[in-house]
């Protein structure tokens, strides 16, 4: 996949400056709604993006199909960090004006207990073995769930007949009526401690903590055949000043290498590619 973004990035940071001078006043906290998978990078970017306390509101994270439902639904936010382009788009859609550009691209990765002896080239039969669970976000409220679709659509050249049969297996334990998590860990934690499933397709940037977390687990990049190249969008939804300086922040080269220190790719391409934790 090729991504043009340079000329875009140009035409934001021109709106961006226009919209927000360097001297502008302090107004109330902008609201930030973020995708679950942005947590750590957007803390972090928070803390480096040297705009003055008291800024920020609490940040509210979460699946970003379902926060964008809640924002369609009225709740209010200055500015939503979605895991892919069609949320953000969206809401475009309801209002016109709303900027939507993209920040971050990621790697979609196969995590499973090393045990099922998973490798680039037995991915797609290993995982239509009848005795492999595979699990999946929810396609719909979560972006990684819709990309896992298409990874399993893609694996449909290497094995016909493949994307229906993994689509039908593939199980969806996230949200509130999903598995509930265990004390002192994360979803994706509880999902193999409590021995859910076998195999998770999830992003790649979150791999390194989830090893971490949880002994005998090995994290494989899809192969180029399967990958999908997930993008990830911001809506501008208000015209709050911070908001918007926060968001060119992110676009800086600063905030590029912070996102990048949290596993995600550069927007141009360049760089380190993501290689196995």
């Amino acid at each position: 996949m090729t991504f043009h973004f340079p000329p875009l990035l140009r035409l934001v940071v021109l709106a961006v400056l226009v919209a927000c001078p360097i001297g502008f006043a302090l107004a109330d906290p902008f609201q930030l709604y973020a995708a679950g998978s942005l947590r750590e990078a957007m803390q972090a970017l928070v803390k480096e993006s040297g705009l003055p306390e008291g800024s920020f509101a609490k940040p509210v994270f979460g699946p970003a199909g379902s926060l964008r439902e809640r924002l369609e639904k009225g709740e209010q936010a200055d500015l939503f960090a979605s895991a892919d382009m069609a949320q953000p788009e969206k809401l475009k859609r309801e209002k016109p004006d709303v900027l939507v550009v993209p920040f971050a691209r990621n790697r979609m990765c196969a995590i499973a207990k090393s045990s099922l002896g998973l490798t680039p080239e037995n991915l797609v039969d290993r995982w239509l073995s009848s005795d492999v669970r595979i699990a999946t976000s929810m396609p719909g409220a979560d972006p990684g769930g819709d990309y896992a679709m298409a990874v399993f659509d893609r694996a449909e050249a290497l094995h016909p007949g493949a994307a229906a049969l993994l689509k039908a297996k593939a199980l969806h334990p996230f949200g509130p009526q999903g598995i509930k998590p265990l004390l002192g860990h994360g979803p994706a934690e509880s999902l193999f401690l409590g021995d859910h499933a076998d195999a998770l397709i999830s992003y790649c940037s979150g791999t390194p903590a989830l090893l971490a977390g949880v002994p005998g687990l090995v994290s494989i990049p899809l192969p180029e055949s399967l990958e999908v190249h997930p993008v990830y969008g911001f809506a501008v939804l208000s015209r709050d000043p911070a908001a918007e300086r926060f968001a060119l922040f992110v676009l800086s080269d600063a905030g590029q290498a912070i996102l990048q220190k949290h596993g995600f790719l550069p927007l141009d391409g360049a760089g380190p590619k993501t290689e196995n934790p």
